[in-house]
């Protein structure tokens, strides 16, 4: 009589006796990391790929403790590390020590007010690309135009809606994490032109360009 064999749970027909044939062992799914130093990509899932360094930093800059405490509040849900400013000199001070990621800028301040502290913010290399968020009671059109042109990004006004106020945040570090990518992109490829044409100012034969047009500075 024709036995079978099993094998990883299947049978198959055989001459001779029956034979258990044990399945192969399943290797575990691993992450893996591709290209020595590169990226993690995680399997059965999204790919984590160039990360923010830490939770963001976010400094409160108001002369009023209420509305620092409310936000506060606010952002007690939110993974962050927060530092706290009263005045438009000790706003300065605290972003040169602390280096937030966002600052949310009362406009009314004792010493300076938002408006010059955004100014002296833009006018300075080391604090020209920190995130503003403007957050006033002011709701002229002319206020708004001023905050424009001492250079905040985005205006929230008081009474403050904790909803917007973490939208607004999210967004904001969102397109700063997008434009941080595209920078270290933008440098990686001219890095990468560079070297490839490094043969050819040698005398060398060029090497090929792979279809990639040069980069315009």
């Amino acid at each position: 009589m024709r036995q079978g064999v099993r094998i990883g749970g299947q049978v198959a027909r055989v001459r001779g006796e029956a034979t258990e044939v044990p399945a192969p062992a399943r290797r575990p799914r691993e992450n893996r990391r591709i290209g020595g130093a590169g990226p993690v990509v995680r399997h059965g899932g999204d790919a984590a790929l160039d990360l923010p360094k830490g939770p963001p930093k976010i400094l409160i800059a108001d002369d009023n403790l209420q509305n620092v405490e409310l936000l506060e509040a606010y952002l007690s849900g939110v993974e962050c590390d927060i530092r706290t400013a009263y005045d438009g000199e000790d706003t300065l001070r605290v972003v040169h020590e602390f280096q937030p990621d966002l600052l949310l800028l009362d406009v009314m301040m004792p010493r300076l007010s938002g408006f010059e502290v955004c100014k002296k913010l833009r006018s300075d290399p080391a604090t020209k690309d920190l995130l503003i968020l403007m957050v006033t009671a002011l709701n002229e059109a002319s206020d708004f135009e001023r905050g424009v042109q001492s250079g905040t990004d985005d205006f929230l006004t008081k009474p403050v809606n904790k909803v917007e106020l973490l939208c607004r945040i999210r967004s904001l570090l969102r397109v700063r994490h997008l434009k941080s990518q595209l920078d270290r992109t933008l440098a990686y490829l001219a890095e990468f032109e560079s070297a490839i044409r490094e043969p050819s100012a040698e005398g060398g034969a060029p090497m090929p360009s792979f279809g990639i047009p040069p980069i315009q500075n």
